[in-house]
Parts: structure tokens; sequence; C-alpha cells
């Protein structure tokens, strides 16, 4: 299974912005061996004006398109929102849900998180569940924390008996616009419980567990072991570091 690495652009571009950066990593993508070889499933989640434009340009490139929320409704009185139907109609195939910054700003909680994991998995998408522990805290901690997380992220799917594709990407919120990343043995140690949690659930074959928080170039190697990609931030807004994140992967694969 190729390894899952892309960008939420979050409210950082506008319409231009965000096309001129996928025509340039599509650009990357389509010459790139790790994409070419199958090694990577390159994607990008865009606001929601840019999704029908965006979507035009990077899944002609083989780059999958996501959506930065979702409502739990499948349509009704909700001003302000998008629901999981449209954004199937506009060609997304990843949903992030439960992020840090949303949790914090909006309002987001375990319940309204599970509540759009169940409505992305009614309509065929895969959710990019967000989790993460907000202090610091030894691995074992975190990793307990995580997978508390995840699971009350899933109880209404559960309940209602879905199943499909899920990532899970693993944000220590203190790692999030921080100079670093998390430590290396952190990541692994918390990366890897959730790995390990989610191979054994027959509802999520295949999930799969990715790092955000201050990722970019230059990681990848040394946190390879106990993941299935990673979720990049502002250090991917220049493409030529999208690009050395791709080589990063050549350059590793070429070591096995």
């Amino acid at each position: 299974m190729p390894l899952l690495i892309g960008s939420s652009l979050k409210m950082y571009f506008g319409r231009a912005r965000a096309l001129a950066w996928t025509r340039d990593v599509a650009a990357l993508c389509a010459d790139h061996p790790a994409v070419l070889d199958g090694l990577v499933q390159p994607f990008v989640i865009p606001s929601f004006p840019s999704i029908p434009d965006v979507a035009r340009v990077a899944t002609a490139a083989g780059m999958l398109v996501g959506a930065q929320d979702v409502h739990w409704e499948d349509d009704g009185a909700f001003t302000g929102e998008v629901s999981a139907p449209e954004l199937a109609e506009h060609g997304v195939s990843l949903v992030e849900i439960g992020h840090a910054e949303r949790r914090a700003m909006f309002g987001e909680t375990d319940e309204t998180v599970a509540r759009k994991v169940a409505a992305t998995l009614r309509h065929g998408m895969t959710p990019l569940v967000c989790v993460g522990e907000a202090d610091r805290a030894p691995g074992d901690a975190a990793s307990v924390a995580g997978i508390a997380q995840l699971e009350a992220s899933l109880a209404r799917a559960r309940d209602a008996g879905l199943s499909g594709n899920l990532v899970v990407a693993y944000e220590p919120v203190w790692a999030i616009g921080a100079p670093e990343p998390a430590p290396d043995e952190h990541v692994r140690t918390v990366a890897g419980a959730l790995r390990a949690h989610l191979a054994v659930d027959a509802a999520f074959p295949g999930a799969r567990v990715i790092y955000g928080g201050s990722a970019g170039p230059g990681l990848w190697p040394r946190i390879a072991d106990s993941l299935d990609g990673m979720f990049l931030g502002r250090y991917a807004h220049d493409p030529a570091a999208f690009g050395r994140i791709l080589d990063d992967v050549v350059a590793l694969e070429a070591t096995r």
C-alpha cells in the first residue's frame, strides 16, 4: 500500500494560489519516481471554494483531494456548512475531521467528530481523523490518550455498523506550528501503538496512521518504520519542499 503524503492548505491560500500550488506539485508528482513507482499516494486538502478547481488539476495527476471539514447531516438548515453528499459530488475522497484548531477555536468535541466520521463513511469517503495530546506527555501516556481519542471519534460509526477506509493523523497539539516536530522516538511510540490498535480492527482493514505537526523534509527517514505517511503543514507551502520529501522516500527505499 503506498504511503500517504500530502498537505492541508488551511486558510493560507486563496483560490489562485491554491491552484498554482497544486499545478506545481502535480507537475512534480507526474515525473517523480516516488509516485510513478507507486511508493507514494499524494493528496491535497484545499479550502472549500477551491475544491472544484483544485480537483480538476490534482485528480488528473493522480493526487487525492480532500476537504477540511464536513457537517454531520446530509441536508437541512445549517447555514455556512457543507454536507458529505456535496463533497462527494465534487470528487472529494478524504475528509479531515477533528483537527486541534477546530477543537480549540470552533468548539469541536468528540461527539461532533464522531458524527462527522459517520457521515463521511456513509457517503463512501475516507475520514482523516486527527488525534493528539494537548500537552507534552511520555510516549506511553500519549499513546493511551491517542487511542482513547480515536475510539471516541469512531464511536458512532461503530454503533451504526459502518466500515471502510480510515486514515488517522497523529498530530501532538504542542508540535503544531512549532519550530520542530515532536521527537522521533515519541512519534514512533505513539504512532506504533495506534497502528497496532488498528491492525486488529475488522471494521477498518488497511487503516493507516500518518504524522503531522511541523512535518517537513528530512523527517521521513527518521520515523518511517512506524508510520504510513506524513501530513504536511507550512513546510510544504513551497512546492520544492514537497519534492524533497518525495526524494526522502525514494532515498530510503533504495537502502532497503
